[in-house]
């Protein structure tokens, strides 16, 4: 699937008017916690968005009130006891309300995109709100699962209330389950906490056209611990969100309704053009500031997708303003999952390689842009973009990482040369290397070579110079998108104050 925005008369940079919002499911987890992102208003470069002022790190109170975020290296699993799903809490514990797609209430009628619960749509591009989410409504005790004294200390430390609204993006994808909390800053936002999970919920799903119910089952234990998250952090407005796997299979919109009743949380279906547009706003502050165009892409679980944003009539327009500038889009059918359940991800010998390229640059055939793209590339003025977890493994691999460490990988450069090396060290690698790999893991060892191959089928189509790194995606666009909307960064305007799901 694939598009192109409209042009109106007097934009050079074709505005988006296409009326829908615009994922990143990706291999490298999320090993953060806390710590400040530069604010869509931010130029890129290395003083506003580079690796030394975008990577975060847990505070002393943050790794005292979430022990399950103080392990280094690894994905945040929240408090004790998460792992175990805590039955019959859904329905009963919350009256069949949902905390998501629209905020709080049992609104019950058609959802963004057609699918969950929903209620009236908030002003701007495709927010949503959640309503009396602090403590005394929404915490443990209302939701339907005991509440410890290691629970009561955890929630005290936890800053909440007027003076420190509250935003949350949560992605399910076709590998992973991914949330980010943050509060609005001056120039940005700054991460208080973070959850990652790899649930594999597309497993089989190119097959079977149907999610199978052990990855439901994961998938909805880790949704379980991702609620406790909102409700203890007091979190005020929010966008949850489902990918290709829940787009793919027949039976999504029946697990996105058995999600609602057994977890309280209202995802939505989000349709290719929004992963598309999300993935640009969540990394919109890593563009060159002198390129003239971008070539970016997300490669994920079940879906890929690839956006070019034309910059050569962008003025003075710099991060989430840089949306405006997307020329073309395409959404492929193939991410690092259904590839490797193809061709077999495990050994991966030199023709199991070139044929799962064969197989993506089939689907770039469909990809039309004429010879524009291709004339901006040859001036050298437009670089690559990667957001997903391919790229933030490559280069991982490529600075010596011991431990994955995303201050020195995000909005970090690659020349051209120094991905092939890396593809090709990869290659070389048998299974049981790259499962002891720091930057790749069991968890997705068997993975990274589809990944590798869908990042050589672009770069075969379109050869760029440089590529640049981006530890973020479709949680930071959802951020900004929400923030941008209520005016944060507004000049003159200051962060909305105890907004109760304003609807």
């Amino acid at each position: 699937m694939s598009g192109v925005w409209p042009r109106p008369a007097g934009d050079p940079g074709g505005r988006d008017t296409a009326g829908a919002p615009l994922r990143s499911d990706d291999l490298s987890g999320d090993r953060r916690s806390g710590g400040e992102y530069p604010s869509a208003l931010e130029a890129s470069g290395p003083d506003a968005s580079g690796p030394e002022t975008s990577g975060h790190e847990l505070a002393g109170r943050d790794r005292a009130a979430d022990p399950g975020q103080a392990g280094l290296g690894q994905a945040g699993e929240g408090l004790p006891g998460e792992g175990r799903r805590r039955r019959g809490r859904g329905g009963q514990g919350r009256s069949g309300q949902g905390w998501g797609a629209q905020g709080w209430g049992a609104q019950g009628k058609g959802g963004r995109d057609g699918h969950g619960p929903a209620g009236p749509a908030l002003p701007g591009p495709a927010v949503s709100g959640l309503a009396s989410s602090g403590l005394a409504s929404s915490g443990p005790a209302s939701s339907g699962h005991a509440v410890t004294g290691h629970d009561r200390q955890a929630a005290a430390r936890i800053e909440r209330g007027p003076a420190h609204p509250l935003y949350a993006a949560l992605d399910l994808g076709t590998n992973n389950c991914r949330l980010l909390i943050a509060r609005p800053e001056e120039r940005g936002f700054k991460v208080v906490d973070a959850y990652s999970r790899i649930v594999r919920l597309g497993e089989g799903v190119g097959a079977s056209r149907r999610l199978s119910d052990a990855a439901m089952e994961r998938a909805i234990e880790a949704l379980d611990s991702c609620q406790r998250k909102l409700a203890e952090r007091g979190v005020l407005r929010a966008r949850l969100i489902a990918t290709e796997a829940c787009r793919a299979a027949d039976n999504g919109p029946d697990f996105i309704e058995r999600v609602r009743r057994e977890t309280g949380l209202a995802l939505e279906i989000v349709n290719r053009e929004t992963e598309a547009r999300l993935a640009v706003a969540g990394c919109a502050s890593l563009v060159d500031r002198d390129a003239e165009g971008v070539l970016l892409f997300d490669i994920g679980g079940g879906s890929s997708e690839i956006v070019w944003l034309d910059l050569r009539n962008r003025g003075s327009a710099r991060g989430y303003a840089l949306t405006r500038f997307i020329r073309a889009w395409t959404s492929l059918p193939v991410g690092v999952v259904n590839l490797a359940e193809r061709h077999g991800g495990m050994h991966v010998s030199p023709e199991i390689f070139e044929a799962m390229v064969g197989d993506v640059a089939a689907h770039l055939d469909s990809f039309a842009v004429g010879t524009a793209l291709g004339e901006a590339i040859a001036a050298g003025r437009v670089h690559m973009l990667g957001t997903s977890g391919t790229v933030t493994t490559l280069a991982g691999v490529h600075f010596g990482l011991r431990r994955y460490d995303r201050r020195r990988v995000d909005g970090a450069w690659l020349a051209d040369e120094d991905v092939s090396a890396m593809i090709e060290k990869l290659r070389g690698m048998s299974y049981d290397e790259r499962v002891g790999n720091p930057c790749i893991g069991a968890d997705r060892a068997d993975l990274v070579l589809a990944g590798c191959a869908i990042l050589e089928a672009i770069r075969r189509r379109w050869s760029c110079s440089r590529l640049r790194v981006a530890d973020r995606g479709l949680r930071e666009g959802i951020l900004t998108e929400l923030m941008s909307a209520d005016g944060v960064w507004s000049r003159g305007s200051r962060p909305h104050r105890g907004q109760k799901g304003k609807t």
